[in-house]
């Protein structure tokens, strides 16, 4: 262990955590914490299992001391060497003392090195490590390798219904104000990924690249054409003349304002093995693709590596008039934030496996799927370069604000009532779907770098 590593949860396991060693009681509690490892893809651990130490079982519990049984211990050991996991011990200072104590230090200079000296098998990269909580659930921690060396976790990331990060320098202090220089610095330490940079992509590129995120990847495995020149943002007749990749020209066109920024372009199909792991480095995952199986994908990413998704569509239905024409019936727009742990975007229909089926369908067999008509962007009058820029716009520009309300809230309301937003422009109308109202089949979350990748043969060694 030779590099900071950072430490992430799901925005549900903080709330067990939270719940459970800042009890009304005002005493200690303390919870093992099993961790998955995706170095060399980053240097970070993911919360892939909580295991809570019962308050009754502490032989004592003081507002600055516990003492708890070596079977909990003993019991995490076990699952973790079978798992390749790391183990991180975590305890509370309802006090609010944000720092390890001279207590902890001794606690951890004891416990620790039993950890190593029980492991059975190749010891995890990262260590393991020990962590504090303080109200109202800010975490410390630090990882300790087997030779003693400490390194204190540069950050802790908890992906809910918000975002919220606490750096190893300052972990106590408050989140950077929405649209203030505040946000605009640690947005310098974020990285996004862009999935599909043509019509909402490009856009969302465009804005995440001007407000000041630190690090950008643009997967895409398209070329620029003349048709789609009308809505991405920084291509020119020239990029249509020579085909030029869609990514390179959007980079090209960030270069133009930004030299401090990392950018890294994947000319690829999201379902493809490089690209899932260039995706997994991110800290913020845009979908801006259009097709059932770039949404799985995104999907299967987000909860694999406990990644915040804003997932983004607009469709422009028509009908038939009397006259036998066509109108405009709707004009929509759909913006999804989820967060693992809860309801995917297969849980709320955004694809099917009717949708999968029929795409793969036509991919492999075009003859039998050519009775089926992929209209794209109009329902019904499919068009060849649809002027649909000013819409493209209205729906990436929610979904930036969306990412903005998690990571840096300014709603009045709770996030938690905006999990879907939807707006339909004709009829002049906006509406917000919490989580309740879709069903959550629990998808498992933190498998990393499990093998095969996000449990896909396809994209297996």
């Amino acid at each position: 262990m030779s590099q900071v590593y950072d430490l992430v949860l799901s925005g549900i396991d903080h709330e067990m955590l939270t719940r459970h060693l800042l009890p009304e009681d005002g005493k200690e509690a303390a919870a093992i914490l099993l961790c998955r490892d995706i170095a060399p893809v980053r240097n970070r651990l993911l919360v892939t299992g909580v295991r809570l130490v019962p308050h009754e079982e502490c032989r004592s519990r003081e507002p600055d001391w516990i003492t708890w049984p070596g079977k909990r211990l003993s019991d995490a050991i076990g699952e973790a060497e079978d798992l390749g996991l790391s183990i991180v011990l975590i305890h509370s200072h309802p006090g609010g003392y944000s720092v390890f104590s001279t207590i902890d230090d001794d606690s951890d200079r004891m416990t620790i090195p039993n950890i190593f000296a029980g492991w059975s098998g190749p010891e995890p990269r990262a260590g393991h490590g020990s962590a504090i909580m303080t109200p109202p659930g800010v975490i410390r921690g630090r990882l300790y390798s087997a030779d003693g060396h400490i390194c204190h976790l540069g950050r802790i990331v908890v992906v809910g219904q918000d975002i919220k990060i606490f750096p190893d320098e300052e972990p106590g202090r408050p989140a950077a104000m929405a649209f203030g220089s505040g946000m605009t610095a640690t947005l310098a330490g974020l990285h996004a990924c862009v999935v599909g940079v043509s019509g909402t992509g490009s856009i969302i590129a465009e804005q995440a690249a001007r407000m000041g995120f630190g690090a950008i990847t643009l997967i895409d495995f398209d070329k620029v054409e003349p048709k789609n020149l009308n809505r991405i943002l920084g291509s020119s007749i020239k990029d249509a003349d020579t085909s030029a990749i869609k990514v390179e020209v959007v980079a090209s066109a960030i270069r133009r304002y930004r030299n401090n920024i990392d950018l890294v372009t994947v000319p690829e199909n999201i379902f493809s093995r490089q690209a899932v792991l260039a995706a997994a480095k991110a800290d913020v995952i845009f979908s801006c693709v259009d097709s059932s199986e770039g949404r799985q994908i995104c999907d299967l990413l987000a909860h694999a590596f406990l990644i915040p998704l804003v997932d983004m569509g607009v469709s422009i239905p028509t009908r038939r008039t009397p006259e036998g024409g066509t109108a405009i019936a709707e004009v929509m727009g759909r913006i999804d934030y989820v967060h693992p742990g809860g309801p995917t975007l297969a849980d709320r229909q955004v694809f099917t496996p009717a949708s999968l089926r029929a795409e793969y369908l036509a991919r492999v067999d075009p003859v039998a799927y050519a009775s089926e008509l992929n209209e794209g962007y109009i329902r019904g009058a499919p068009q060849e370069a649809p002027s649909v820029i000013a819409l493209n716009m209205r729906a990436a520009s929610a979904a930036m604000l969306e990412f903005i309300a998690r990571a840096f809230p300014y709603r009045h309301e709770a996030n938690k009532l905006y999990a879907r937003t939807l707006f339909a422009l004709a009829d002049g109308e906006q509406e917000y779907l919490p989580e309740s109202v879709f069903e959550n089949s629990g998808f498992p979350a933190a498998g990393g770098l499990t093998e095969p990748l996000l449990g896909l043969p396809a994209l297996g060694i």
